[in-house]
Order: C-alpha cells, then sequence, then structure tokens
C-alpha cells in the first residue's frame, strides 16, 4: 500500500497571473493545491479605488479553471498595525520607506504563513520571482532567473523558516514564459496587468493618500548655500534624487531633491543630475536581517542594491556593532536613501539587509535628520 504523504501548498492568489501560475505549476506537480486569498487593507471609495473586490472575482475564476479550493482571510488589521503605521512613522521622520519590504515580512511570510500552517498545509508559495537552495549549511535565497523581474530585494527579510516552508514555482520562469503558460492552460487572467502601487494599497494618487494620515507642512526649497529657490507642499512628498514635481526651474541644468531637513522643514535642492552632493562612498545600515540566521564577519566583500532596480554594486561590509553596519562602494553611488533597504549579495545569492539610516560622505550630511545626521557624523569621524 502507498502511504506516501502528498504534500498539501496554500497558494497566494492575488489575482493577478503570477500566483495563478504558481497554482497552475504545482498542481501539476502533484501537490495537493489550495488558493488562499488575503485581502489586507479596508478600502473607501473616496478616490473611486475597489481592488480588492475585482481581485477576488479573478482568484474565484482561476481556482475555477484549476479546480482547486479557495480561502480567504482578512489580515487588515494586522497590515494596518505591522506595516501601513510603521509606513506612516517613517514618512513622518523624513525617510522614504520601502512598505514591500515588511509586507513580505509580516503578512506575506508570517501572518499568512502562521494561517496555512494552522490549515494543515506542509509549504506555502507564491507568485514571487526568486529561487530556494537547499543545502547542508541550510537554506539559501537565490536570484530568480528572469533579472528583470527578480524579486529578492523585497524577501531579505525570510530567514531558515520561512524558506523552509516556502515554494516560489515562477522562480526559473521569464515573465513572458509565465503569461504563456496561463494562455496556454486557460487562466482567464493570462492577460492581466501587472499590479503597481503601494503593497495591497495599489496605485494612489500619492499626496492625496498621504494627506488623509499625515498632515503637511509647507516650507522652504533651498540650495545648500542656502538661496531659496521656491516652496516645497511638505517633506514627506519628496525623496532623495527626485526631480519631478518640484515646480522650480530657470536657467540650466533640472533641479533634484539632496536632503531633508525635518527640523527646520527645508527641502534642500541641488541642480544637474550628477551634482557631487548627490553620491556618497557608503552608507550606515541598522535593523540588519541575515538569511542564514548569523550575521557575517567583516569585512566582508559582496555586492549590494539600495533600490529594487539598481544593478548589484561592489561593495565591502566594513564594520559591524550593535547598532548596524557600515558599507562602503566601489564606486560612489547616487541618491542614496534613507528609509529604503541595502540588500547584500554573493553571485546570485541573496545574504539578507537592513534600513537605510545615512549615506556616508555626502556632502550634504550637516542637514541630514537629527538621528541620520548623528549617525553619519560619527562614522565620518573616524575616517
Amino acid at each position: 500500500m502507498n502511504t506516501q504523504h502528498t504534500q498539501r501548498v496554500v497558494v497566494g492568489l492575488s489575482g493577478g497571473v503570477d500566483s495563478a501560475v504558481a497554482a497552475l505549476l504545482l498542481r501539476g506537480q502533484g501537490y495537493d493545491v489550495t488558493g488562499l486569498f488575503m485581502k489586507n487593507w479596508e478600502e473607501d471609495d473616496r478616490e473611486g479605488y475597489c481592488a480588492a473586490e475585482e481581485d477576488l472575482k479573478e482568484a474565484r475564476r482561476v481556482c475555477a479553471r484549476l479546480q482547486i479550493p479557495l480561502h480567504t482571510v482578512n489580515f487588515s488589521a494586522e497590515y494596518w498595525e505591522r506595516v501601513f503605521s510603521y509606513f506612516l512613522a517613517e514618512y513622518e521622520a523624513g525617510r522614504t520607506p520601502n512598505p514591500d519590504v515588511l509586507c513580505n515580512k509580516e503578512i506575506k511570510f508570517k501572518a499568512f504563513m502562521e494561517h496555512a500552517l494552522r490549515l494543515g498545509a506542509d509549504k506555502i508559495a507564491t507568485g514571487h520571482y526568486a529561487r530556494i537552495g537547499h543545502g547542508p549549511e541550510g537554506h539559501r535565497l537565490r536570484r530568480a532567473r528572469d533579472s528583470n523581474k527578480d524579486q529578492t530585494y523585497f524577501l531579505y527579510t525570510l530567514g531558515q523558516h520561512e524558506l523552509a516552508h516556502s515554494l516560489f514555482p515562477l522562480g526559473g520562469l521569464t515573465k513572458p514564459e509565465v503569461r504563456a503558460l496561463a494562455r496556454e492552460a486557460g487562466l482567464p487572467n493570462h492577460a492581466r496587468k501587472d499590479s503597481t502601487g503601494i503593497c495591497f494599497i495599489g496605485e494612489r494618487h500619492f499626496k492625496t493618500f498621504l494627506s488623509r494620515y499625515l498632515p503637511a507642512r509647507r516650507g522652504a526649497i533651498r540650495t545648500l548655500e542656502g538661496e531659496v529657490k521656491g516652496e516645497h507642499d511638505g517633506l514627506m512628498y519628496y525623496t532623495i534624487g527626485q526631480r519631478q514635481g518640484l515646480g522650480i526651474g530657470g536657467a540650466g541644468e533640472p533641479w533634484y531633491v539632496v536632503d531633508k531637513d525635518l527640523e527646520h522643514n527645508v527641502l534642500y535642492v541641488v541642480q544637474g543630475e550628477q551634482h557631487p552632493a548627490l553620491f556618497s562612498r557608503g552608507l550606515a545600515a541598522a535593523d540588519l536581517h541575515w538569511v542564514a540566521g548569523k550575521a557575517p564577519d567583516p569585512p566582508l566583500p559582496c555586492e549590494a542594491k539600495t533600490r529594487y532596480r539598481q544593478p548589484q554594486q561592489a561593495c565591502a561590509i566594513t564594520r559591524r556593532d550593535r547598532l548596524g553596519v557600515e558599507v562602503i562602494f566601489e564606486q560612489a553611488q547616487r541618491a542614496i536613501t534613507p528609509g529604503q533597504s541595502v540588500v547584500f549579495y554573493q553571485g546570485d545569492t541573496c545574504l539578507g539587509g537592513g534600513i537605510i539610516r545615512a549615506a556616508l560622505g555626502a556632502a550634504s550630511v550637516n542637514h541630514l535628520p537629527g538621528a541620520d545626521r548623528a549617525a553619519a557624523q560619527a562614522v565620518n569621524s573616524d575616517q
């Protein structure tokens, strides 16, 4: 008698084509597949925006086509407490957060995983473009085959427990291949547009949306020399390196955001995309997470990304203490942004990452918000 256990996998279905093909592939590989749709945001119609209902309808159509059951769960309270509150606090502190990273950590690979395991799942699966390597030293998070779609940047907070209970069926596929599989299988959402915008909240008019939760204070836009160039709508609406939406022009090259002074409510700008003040030789990062479960010993040669679409940049983690790490790049990096994530790699293996607290060696260090200015000055004083 065959007593071999058929592994039960709960697939997080968003209504999009990626998660649908993940379920399709796993069903074809003989897994016992169940779909789960998560609602993580209590919607309103002030902007005429109501995506969850349409997403759920698509998820139901996919499950009907694949002949698999679909469960629904509401994680709105968890999302607000663990993700959105942090999102607002970071903007209020003058930083630019990346909610997708925290959303993966707290919702998809914590709340969702815990819920699925309670349902009796052996593993969960998502439509992320990433791969998992297994070896005697544990589980590794590896870049996807499709470098244009690789999402390890947003998954660096996963650890050994999460990787042991996860599957990424799309890791070896390109996006065109995924759409072709969906079309061939007759999945109803094979041509549906990819979702964008804030994780689980979607595409919004950013200023309108954020102003509902945080008060905006208008203030001066100044050059690093102190010359007033205009007025900003609120520091929270701007990020380092931003060009659009400043409302200042005149002769010469375009203007770019280079810093924010929260204490005095000043937005600092420089002229020219290659202005030296936009470049930094390194960064200080905190809130570190290592996929292997332990921090590497510096100095550690590796590569890093300070934003999702950036190619991996050669660097070294040169110092580590209880507050975080210092990272020095081989080449100066443009628009390093406090609040964003720095993610470390060796080859195609994602080592982990952390939250950028300060750019090091930047000309504008004296204008950093208080805590970040202190961190940068402490490191720079040792050089």
